[in-house]
């Protein structure tokens, strides 16, 4: 099977309109992403999108079409084959790596694409991402994994030690995920352009339907957050846990006086206090805020970030992104590296695609990596997930397990005709133009 062509389109969804997706960072975003498709001389196609916020998308497409061409031609028996160094051939091109290297569009464009190749790799093995990832052995695994820049903390054999631990149990915890699902929290009541009736109603929804974690943006402003952390207390009750996420727009003393203030409604983790290169930063506020925990990762551009917080002792919660980091090679080596400094994984799921992507994710850690769910919870936001082929399904406050072969991000083709930006009938019809 070859690639035959990649085609890249420029998707978005205007979730500005009830503001949905707010924070105090991102005040209208409209959720949209650059969405790549492998066509092949098959009947397959692969499919990888990269998350954004609206304006820029553009630029994100631009750099996965200026990737495409180093994939054009080659076989998908070529690329699985030797997946470490297919990784390392994209993101170490001679020119192109002068955008990065290894962050900013450059990477996002790169997640892009080597998450479509994983998509393509499970639907021609017939099987969903996470049960790929888990049927494989060691030795494979860990040949996928960029061990440049991480020897100092993960040699290739200490990974490989790892996943030979857990490997005669897996079976159980694989029989537990398809039987149970992944446990789950919400973010979808915590909005911060929403008002306080809808938050209210939204979270008396979640608790009939079973939420035990609820997750509210603050940041914003002071005085507000303490009013709604304290609406949202009082609808959640005591015994469930509260999250908060100020989306990096605090300076490391705004950061520890603003939990100060906040940490009476009892948080269970402040989410992207600061800036997420900060990792001295990090760790002042985490030593400051203890024992609420500090959450981070949807904006670490790399390994070599997670790296670092875990050494500094400056993240209790690890939130890596799916598409942020270069697709799933190298989540696989921030999962790893979680593993051996004893932090939980909870990936970032709050954007269009997201969700579908990191279930497969936290599955596989759990089963071949983790062996644990304590303190793991996975997030999940109700909207846009029927514009997907596969979309996520959650039963009691759980992802279930997906069944369908692929990474579960193939969009439906009236989605991509509708929401294209700026020729798509949503965009078009209306000449707003992206907020």
């Amino acid at each position: 099977m070859k690639i035959t062509d990649v085609e890249v389109h420029d998707v978005r969804f205007p979730t500005s309109l009830d503001l949905s997706g707010s924070d105090a960072m991102n005040k209208a975003p409209d959720y949209s992403a650059a969405y790549a498709v492998l066509k092949t001389d098959a009947d397959l196609e692969g499919c990888g999108l990269a998350f954004t916020c609206g304006r820029g998308t553009e630029v994100v497409v631009a750099a996965v079409e200026a990737l495409a061409p180093l994939m054009v031609g080659e076989s998908l028996e070529s690329l699985t084959g030797e997946m470490g160094a297919f990784w390392e051939r994209l993101t170490q091109e001679g020119q192109l790596r002068w955008l990065g290297p290894e962050k900013g569009v450059i990477h996002l464009a790169t997640a892009a694409l080597v998450n479509a190749v994983w998509d393509l790799y499970a639907k021609a093995e017939g099987k969903p991402l996470w049960k790929l990832l888990s049927d494989m052995s060691p030795e494979e695994i860990v040949s996928c994994i960029p061990f440049r820049y991480i020897t100092d903390v993960l040699k290739p054999e200490e990974a490989l030690e790892i996943l030979k631990e857990n490997d005669r149990t897996k079976g159980e915890r694989e029989a537990e995920m398809v039987e149970e699902g992944y446990p789950a929290y919400t973010t979808s009541a915590g909005w911060l352009g929403y008002p306080d009736e809808k938050m209210r109603r939204l979270c008396r929804e979640g608790v009939e339907k079973g939420w035990t974690h609820f997750k509210i943006k603050v940041g914003s402003d002071l005085e507000d957050d303490i009013r709604r952390a304290a609406l949202v207390r009082e609808e959640i009750g005591g015994e469930r846990k509260l999250m908060l996420d100020a989306n990096q727009v605090w300076d490391v003393g705004e950061a520890i006086a603003w939990m100060e203030r906040l940490k009476e409604f009892d948080p269970y983790w402040i989410e992207e206090p600061t800036s997420p290169d900060d990792i001295l930063g990090h760790a002042e506020i985490a030593r400051a805020v203890a024992p609420i925990g500090v959450a981070t990762g949807e904006h670490c551009q790399n390994r070599v970030i997670f790296k670092q917080l875990m050494q500094a002792d400056a993240i209790r919660f690890c939130q890596v992104d799916a598409c942020r980091l270069g697709g799933v090679n190298e989540v696989l080596a921030v999962l790893l590296m979680a593993k051996k400094f004893g932090v939980p994984v909870c990936p970032h799921a709050g954007g269009v695609g997201l969700c579908e992507y990191v279930q497969h994710i936290s599955i596989f850690d759990y089963i071949r990596v983790s062996a644990s769910l304590e303190d793991r919870i996975l997030e999940y936001v109700d909207h846009l997930h029927e514009h997907f082929v596969n979309p996520v399904i959650i039963k009691n406050g759980r992802y279930a397990a997906p069944e369908a072969s692929g990474y579960s991000i193939e969009m439906k083709p009236e989605a991509l005709e509708e929401y294209t930006f700026p020729e798509g009938p949503v965009w078009s019809a209306s000449r707003r133009g992206s907020p």
